[in-house]
């Protein structure tokens, strides 16, 4: 299940005044007085995964910016979209935005997808280390790590062992590996992901599970926005 917000900023600013961490403190403090309250201490996966701030451009008054926040979690979106709907505005960080409009949708399954925003995976998490396809030049360690982590996520939310042979897409599509730059606080980060034209199964014959990855995004660090994937078709 997904949310999309359209808002407005009151001011002008460049794009990157709002990077991946304002985004999510800013869904973290709407649960503020709801069930979801502490669920941002929550230890494990958190579930969730939002887009970037689009069209991709620099914030201009009564220029109208979309978010999409999405989620296996119907209580998670229907709490977003009721503490939004009482709102008329909110903050990125100390920006003020005014809220234009906001729905919930469900997009439709199909067995082809696009990534919205990077696929994150460690080469080695202890050492905080990104998987570099550039770097390695290994596919096979890209394909048997996101679905190692498609069904370690899956069976965490289900409380279940599901396995399946073979791989999590029969057909790639590679676009670009990206280098995110992240500022928390006062300290820089540098995130390295993948964008992919197309990532197919042929056969899908457990929906529910790719359903699941639709909402809950593929990779590491879904809930900073990374591994969002759209259906095509």
């Amino acid at each position: 299940m997904r949310i999309i917000l359209k808002f407005s900023p009151g001011e002008q600013l460049s794009y990157d005044s709002i990077n991946k961490y304002t985004i999510q403190g800013f869904i973290y403090s709407l649960f503020k007085e709801t069930p979801f309250s502490n669920y941002h201490d929550f230890k494990g996966f958190k579930f969730f995964c939002f887009s970037n701030i689009f069209p991709v451009s620099d914030f201009k008054p009564k220029e109208i910016k979309n978010l999409i926040i999405s989620s296996p979690k119907e209580g998670f979106i229907r709490t977003l979209f009721d503490v939004l709907k009482k709102k008329e505005y909110f903050y990125l960080g100390k920006y003020r935005m005014e809220i234009m409009d906001v729905r919930i949708f469900q997009p439709k399954l199909t067995r082809r997808f696009i990534t919205s925003t990077p696929i994150v995976l460690f080469e080695n998490s202890r050492e905080n280390k990104y998987y570099s396809i550039k770097k390695t030049n290994d596919f096979s360690f890209f394909m048997d790590r996101i679905k190692e982590n498609a069904l370690k996520k899956y069976n965490a939310y289900q409380n279940s062992d599901y396995y399946f042979e073979g791989n999590l897409f029969d057909r790639f599509e590679f676009d670009r590996e990206v280098a995110v730059r992240i500022k928390k606080a006062d300290n820089m980060f540098l995130i390295i992901g993948t964008l992919w034209k197309n990532l197919e199964k042929f056969n899908m014959d457990d929906k529910r599970f790719y359903k699941f990855l639709m909402d809950t995004g593929i990779g590491e660090k879904n809930s900073l926005g990374f591994g969002m994937l759209n259906p095509v078709g």
